[in-house]
């Protein structure tokens, strides 16, 4: 026998609205199950190949990239799938990244040595100046020109969107920096492991290159995984190192517009330390200390390709071709010849200072 609610006598109703939390994880349900649906098609692949060639020629992350980017060639995603997509290129692979501080231990850091440590920041002080003298070259304005090659030198997005309260750059010069990036951010992917296979790169030389041309921190999971767990694992010391430079750039860029850094608005701490980068930090410190049993590593590992497969998967999805022409012809080509500078310098690194 149903009984009346005590307060209002009437009866409860069993069909009410879905709680906050339930609503949010449905929209993002359809967007996730094709980023998986992609990914799983990728992984599928790259198991034939491995059949059939003894090893996979193409990585699943490279394939997952290649479909979701050809997929949004002739279908954009609508708002039905837009969030859930949007959560696995970004959120998924940023806990992915997180995750992986707890197969890193403090000594790997200090086994890239004080040389590569102090090379990485040159690169990085070296990729800005000449990435800013390019677009100076080519007539953007100061703004737009400290934007590309801001973004180039350390993060990408992350970068771009630090950076730009500091010297007040406009909106409209922040959405164009941002949305070449974005294209060529995927392009320097794909080019790290097959420039690593042409130049017979060990695990560690590839991890070094992923590290200090990747853009964006996640990514760099994506251009170092074909070397194996060595690589992805250097590429996230040596990309840590490019990021930890956000702050001093800042700094520095604020000291030297003295008349207008007072009062302008600071960029947003989530931009220079990204919750991702801390949680790494953090469980790299417990696995250092032993705090971390070496059982979990293996299917922690395993995980972590899992979603950065997904992740591959909604990041190409995400990728837009015509943000390219929006973006502009000269900002397209500053961009990519600032990508081409720090390109050249990570390879005269891994010369000079990697042993043969």
């Amino acid at each position: 026998m149903t009984t009346a609610h005590p307060s209002t006598g009437t009866r409860p109703s069993l069909t009410g609205p879905l709680p906050a939390p339930l609503r949010r994880w449905g929209r993002l349900l359809p967007g996730v199950l094709l980023s998986a649906g992609v990914g799983a098609v990728a992984f599928g692949l790259q198991v034939i190949e491995t059949a059939l060639f003894a090893h996979p020629w193409i990585e699943g992350l490279v394939i997952a990239i290649l479909m979701g980017a050809g997929i949004r060639l002739f279908w954009t995603p609508s708002s039905l799938w837009t969030p859930g997509v949007q959560f696995s290129a970004k959120t998924l692979l940023e806990v992915a990244v997180a995750l992986l501080g707890a197969t890193v231990s403090g000594a790997a850091v200090m086994a890239l040595g004080p040389v590569l440590l102090l090379a990485i920041v040159g690169v990085v002080v070296l990729a800005i100046l000449g990435g800013y003298a390019l677009g100076r070259a080519f007539g953007l304005p100061p703004a737009m020109a400290l934007l590309v090659a801001c973004g180039n030198a350390i993060c990408g997005n992350s970068a771009i969107a630090a950076v730009a309260p500091v010297i007040e750059a406009e909106g409209e010069d922040v959405a164009a920096a941002i949305g070449f990036t974005a294209v060529l951010g995927i392009l320097v992917v794909l080019l790290v492991p097959a420039i690593g296979v042409m130049l017979g790169f060990d695990a560690v030389k590839v991890g070094v290159l992923a590290g200090l041309t990747v853009y964006a921190v996640p990514q760099v999971l994506a251009a170092a995984a074909p070397a194996g767990m060595l690589a992805v694992q250097t590429g996230a010391i040596v990309k840590l190192v490019r990021v930890l430079m956000l702050g001093p750039v800042c700094l520095a860029l604020g000291l030297m517009r003295p008349g207008k850094a007072q009062g302008a608005r600071r960029p947003k701490l989530k931009h220079m330390a990204p919750w991702f980068i801390i949680v790494f930090l953090i469980l790299m410190g417990l696995r250092s200390a032993g705090l971390i049993p070496e059982v979990v590593l293996p299917p922690l590992q395993a995980g972590v390709t899992a979603m950065t497969l997904v992740a591959m998967a909604g990041l190409g999805l995400m990728v837009d071709p015509r943000a390219v022409v929006r973006a502009g012809p000269r900002v397209a080509a500053v961009a990519a010849l600032s990508a081409l500078l720090i390109g050249v310098l990570a390879l005269a690194t891994i010369v000079l200072i990697l042993p043969a």
